[in-house]
């Protein structure tokens, strides 16, 4: 099958690559630079000159291919609600390009706001929540009655080696704070997944999944926030405290929502459906070596 990648040199973008063509599919990836071109054609894939603001980028990829895996999104949280308008308007570009067809089109999803303190299953919807503005599953689930084989696969903190994402967020701000803190008790729970993980279940998606159904990439189905303060402290030798609910803003900036998080999520109906059992290294272990403290 030839497939569409968007985020193709992404942390988890680039993962689906290399696991799409070590399954012999063929990728097309979309990429804003020469740089980024020149990795995917090292990895074996072909070349898509663009951005998620070129709709029309977007379009010559779907178009030119049997399925779509947009991966793609900012992850610049000062600008969240433009950049899930951002989101929204390429994933309609992808639908409309597919609409006929019956070519499978997925898109990622998060699992954070699901069933905040709950465990979260896959036949839950997403939130309609002004403060919850992605919408990512709503915009391409929209095209299925127009013959888009639509699916999504949503992620919970994904780790492994590149990665940008929270946990080295709580690294940082132990770093500049002095303090490797948690939130009260730091009972509430992470979900995660290794990217190696979640780039397979991409793959089992694509080739077996049904249209209108929601994945979750998750391994570990919450790990406490305490755990991971305490192995930070540790590796970076700074004390581990509790803040308060009401300092936690004061702690970790824009991060505080994310520090107090409580998302316990469950993948077991994703894995009967398509057969898919994480192999890699969990969360904890993996935090727990010096890749992370590198810097």
């Amino acid at each position: 099958m030839r497939v569409f990648v968007t985020g193709a040199t992404g942390f988890v973008g680039s993962a689906v690559v290399s696991e799409l063509i070590a399954a012999g599919h063929s990728v097309l990836g979309l990429c804003r630079s020469e740089t980024g071109a020149a990795a995917l054609r090292a990895a074996g894939a072909h070349a898509n000159p663009g951005s998620l603001e070129d709709l029309d980028s977007l379009k010559r990829g779907a178009a030119a291919t049997d399925a779509v895996v947009h991966t793609a999104f900012i992850h610049d949280f000062s600008r969240f609600k433009e950049n899930c308008d951002i989101d929204r308007r390429a994933i309609e570009a992808l639908g409309e390009t597919l609409a006929g067809s019956d070519r499978p089109l997925i898109v990622t999803s998060a699992v954070g706001m699901l069933s905040p303190g709950r465990l979260a299953t896959e036949d839950l919807l997403p939130p309609a929540d002004p403060h919850v503005p992605r919408v990512s599953e709503q915009a391409a689930f929209a095209f299925a009655p127009r013959g888009v084989r639509a699916m999504a696969v949503r992620l919970p903190q994904v780790h492994g080696a590149g990665d940008h994402a929270f946990t080295p967020h709580l690294i940082d701000v132990a770093r500049d704070k002095g303090v490797a803190a948690y939130v009260g008790g730091g009972a509430n729970r992470w979900p995660a997944v290794h990217r190696f993980d979640a780039a397979r279940l991409y793959r089992l998606a694509l080739e077996k999944g049904t249209a209108g159904a929601r994945y979750h990439a998750v391994a570990d189905e919450g790990v406490p926030l305490r755990i991971l303060a305490e192995i930070i402290g540790r590796r970076l030798g700074l004390p581990v405290k509790s803040i308060a609910a009401e300092e936690a803003a004061g702690h970790f900036g824009w991060f505080a929502t994310f520090a107090a998080m409580d998302a316990p999520t469950s993948s077991a109906w994703t894995r009967r459906e398509l057969g898919w059992q994480p192999t890699e290294i969990g969360l904890v272990a993996d935090l727990d070596s010096p890749a992370y403290f590198a810097s």
